[in-house]
């Protein structure tokens, strides 16, 4: 049935909506922009003349980053810590979770798993006592030093716990009534009923690793095991046209280190970018459905 909407309603939802805009845009003008700046001439970008158009369109930029087999390299590399951290960030939070997600009467020392989790949240050991326990562990230069002391995420377990509390408690009680045990309940009824919950958490742990440069500029020795992050920002931070060698001045009498920073910062947002829209319809869902209850 059709409700007219009072004024004070019409005018809240309008300025609702503009606000909301306006705050879209502004978080789209900078991608815009880089964007804009990696298809420009080399001579627009310094000159400054770029805003939210390219100028003097050329693929220059792109052209010279497709021939380095460091981007691909560290592009590799980033792949190969997503997939590892999702799958092993994803099975531990779902352990972790189930157990929590039970009463008391269920699991007697639940209480205390929990206040361990959050003291992990609350208190850390530090830089250095982190970098030493992962060199001792011996997983310096290797692809696990980016996996394995992220592996808990623990705001990851509260949400999913969470979840697992709302589902309906006859379910299960079904279950073990015809015989099956805990670790089939987990596998069989919780895990699927709580995909909207598991796709957010796994955006979370993708665009986590993903985004995540300065593990691997502490834990890799070697500029060949950098993730892609780490090398975007030593070459943003640290590119240095004076220190080129010949053949990279010739490619830089067509493009500049801008054009180029700017084609490399889009490529590397590029493939999350393009996942998002795939998980953005479990995004809001999950969050409101595994929210914390009091």
């Amino acid at each position: 049935m059709y409700r007219r909407l009072s004024f004070g309603r019409r005018a809240f939802l309008t300025g609702n909506y503009i606000f909301l805009v306006g705050l879209s845009v502004l978080c789209l003008l900078p991608l815009i922009h880089v964007l804009a700046i990696s298809f420009s001439s080399s001579s627009a970008a310094a000159a400054g003349l770029v805003k939210l158009w390219p100028v003097d369109f050329t693929l220059s930029s792109y052209r010279y980053i497709l021939k380095k087999p460091e981007f691909f390299a560290s592009f590799g590399v980033t792949l190969e810590r997503v997939a590892l951290g999702l799958s092993v960030n994803i099975a531990l939070s779902i352990l972790c979770a189930y157990p929590l997600s039970k009463e008391i009467k269920d699991f007697k020392y639940r209480t205390v798993y929990a206040w361990y989790f959050i003291f992990t949240i609350l208190f850390g050991g530090g830089l250095i006592p982190w970098y030493m326990t992962i060199n001792k562990t011996g997983l310096i230069d290797s692809i696990w030093a980016l996996v394995i002391p992220g592996a808990v995420p623990v705001f990851n377990v509260i949400l999913l716990l969470n979840f697992f509390r709302g589902l309906p408690k006859e379910i299960e009680e079904s279950a073990f009534i015809d015989g099956a045990g805990h670790w089939r309940v987990l596998w069989t009824m919780y895990v699927p009923l709580s995909m909207p919950s598991l796709a957010t958490i796994s955006l979370f742990t993708v665009v986590g690793h993903w985004n995540a440069w300065f593990d691997g500029l502490i834990l890799m020795n070697f500029p060949e095991n950098y993730p892609l992050s780490t090398y975007l920002q030593l070459m943003v931070i640290n590119s240095n046209p004076m220190k080129l060698d010949m053949a990279n001045m010739k490619d830089f009498a067509e493009i500049s280190d801008r054009t180029t920073r700017a084609s490399q910062i889009f490529l590397g947002a590029l493939p999350i970018l393009l996942v998002y829209p795939f998980l953005q319809k479990y995004f809001v869902k999950g969050i409101v459905l595994g929210s914390v209850k009091g």
